[in-house]
């Protein structure tokens, strides 16, 4: 091989390393994914000062059968969308999105955080990463504790 080939072939092969790192990627139309269940965090609650407001977990397909079978296989992802909530004439309303998080299977790729990848995302906005290369602390400290149940804290509701 001359020494052009060679070249090139080194630089794909650089490249194709370098795209392969851990960065979760952001999920495209989430929101037609099986919604898994929503709920409100408010005021009292111990992760009210990050977590507070409205949440609604959406499931792609391997998610939702990993939900079913108890095994994520690699390419599950469950989001976890966090919207403002306020009162309202009687009723709690989503207010602005806070923040998209992100869980992303890949056993091989995230095996330091138990084979999930962890990405928050702010306001929704894929350019706004709030995690990155801080998973094991930000999100992994606390889903550790949910080893027995894949590292979730959620499960499906039919």
């Amino acid at each position: 091989m001359n020494k052009y080939l060679w070249t090139a072939a080194l630089l794909v092969a650089t490249a194709s390393l370098a795209g392969s790192g851990t960065e979760v990627p952001y999920p495209a139309d989430y929101r037609s994914w099986r919604h898994i269940k929503s709920m409100v965090i408010e005021e009292g609650h111990p992760l009210y000062s990050s977590f507070g407001g409205i949440h609604h977990l959406y499931a792609n397909t391997k998610a939702v059968a990993g939900y079913r079978s108890g095994h994520f296989a690699d390419g599950a992802v469950i989001v976890f969308d966090l919207l403002d909530a306020h009162e309202q004439g009687g009723a709690i309303v989503e207010g602005d999105r806070k923040v998209l998080g992100v869980m992303h299977r890949n056993r091989a790729r995230y095996a330091a955080t138990g084979g999930w990848g962890f990405e928050g995302f702010a306001q929704g906005a894929r350019d706004r990463r709030v995690v990155a290369d801080n998973a094991a602390q930000a999100c992994f400290g606390c889903h550790a504790a949910q080893s027995k149940t894949n590292y979730l804290f959620s499960a499906i509701r039919d």
